[in-house]
């Protein structure tokens, strides 16, 4: 996905999970890991959510196992520099020919 894809289906995913009540904290947050698309928060836990789109494959294919574990060690590299410990979930926000599917708390 280009740059220019990638940053479109970020903001989608943006307005959509603000849609469902959801405070945006950050985007596109930089760890020695990877990237996490958003961080958002409900409810008191924080959301670090992969945003991916695609319109002639399953975008959620390209979570594998290697990507889930860089972005929960992104996201611990987070929570330990903003020195905070509240509960937290990995999320996918997956954007496919108009259509936008949440997916909470993602394992594999």
């Amino acid at each position: 996905m280009s740059r220019a894809k990638g940053a479109k289906a970020e903001e989608i995913g943006a307005l959509f999970l603000q849609d469902l009540g959801y405070k945006i904290i950050d985007r596109n947050f930089y760890a020695p890991f990877g990237e996490i698309d958003i961080i958002a928060q409900k409810g008191g836990v924080l959301h670090f959510v992969e945003v991916k789109s695609g319109a002639n494959f399953e975008p959620i294919y390209n979570i594998t196992p290697l990507k889930l574990s860089r972005i929960i060690k992104s996201a611990q590299y987070y929570l330990k520099q903003k020195k905070i410990t509240p509960p937290f979930c990995v999320d996918a926000l997956i954007l496919r020919g108009g259509e936008v599917e949440f997916i909470e708390n993602i394992t594999l």
